[in-house]
């Protein structure tokens, strides 16, 4: 009897060992997914921003934060964290993933939005197919070569893929867009560092509401009210000097 419990015992402390090594497993993958130190361009990017920060409205971390929480809440990036959720729960079915992937590749306002999208998601997948290979995303990779992928998509694919947890992994998109963006802020309006790091903490505020709204829409619920960010992506395209692609 005493034999059998040591050995019930050492079955579950493996079994606890495997799974702790797991969630290490997954969250390293996320952390790296969602580093600025990952080679996807994020850093030539603002998604408007520096249209708002030439003309004047903004000026100090409260306005950086307050603009990137509009596109978080009301624009591109909320339309990215619906959509993520959806390609997640697809990850499956290659017929409805492909489906929503379409959208994502269609569901931008401006040509510069478009391919802030679309040129991190193609180097997304290629970057991680390399350093994290997975046969969901050769086979992705496959169907749509040559065509337009959204980031969005690609690295929810990624997450389901190798069993990382829809929320956390929703919630670090969310905060690798809020901290790009924030950083171009520090580089364009100019910040200092501290202000950069005081805006992300007011939106880490915001997130998790937008995350939990994001978990829950539909499809055909899903749109933007951020009419400003638009016309500040436009008009980013004839800016006289610029220092990002979007």
């Amino acid at each position: 009897m005493a034999a059998i419990i040591m050995v019930m015992r050492t079955i579950m402390t493996m079994a606890t060992i495997t799974t702790t090594m797991l969630a290490d497993a997954a969250l390293h993958r996320l952390l790296a997914w969602t580093s600025p130190a990952y080679p996807v361009g994020s850093f030539t990017y603002s998604h408007g921003l520096e249209t708002a920060v030439e003309d004047g409205r903004v000026r100090t971390a409260t306005d950086v934060a307050a603009y990137v929480e509009a596109v978080l809440a009301r624009g591109g990036g909320w339309v990215d964290a619906v959509l993520f959720v959806h390609a997640y729960e697809t990850a499956g079915d290659a017929a409805a993933f492909d489906a929503i992937a379409e959208l994502a590749g269609a569901f931008r306002g401006s040509s510069e939005t478009a391919l802030e999208s679309r040129q991190q998601g193609g180097s997304f997948l290629s970057v991680t197919r390399k350093a994290w290979p997975h046969p969901t995303l050769d086979a992705f990779a496959a169907r749509w070569e040559g065509r337009p992928m959204a980031h969005t998509v690609v690295m929810a694919l990624a997450c389901a893929a190798h069993a990382i947890p829809l929320e956390p992994a929703l919630h670090g998109w969310l905060h690798a867009t809020a901290a790009n963006l924030v950083s171009a802020g520090v580089r364009l309006v100019p910040l200092g560092q501290t202000d950069g790091q005081l805006a992300l903490a007011a939106l880490s505020h915001a997130i998790p509401a937008i995350a939990a709204k994001a978990m829950i829409t539909s499809l055909d619920d899903l749109g933007t009210a951020a009419p400003d960010l638009e016309l500040a992506s436009l008009a980013h395209e004839t800016l006289y000097t610029r220092l990002f692609r979007s």
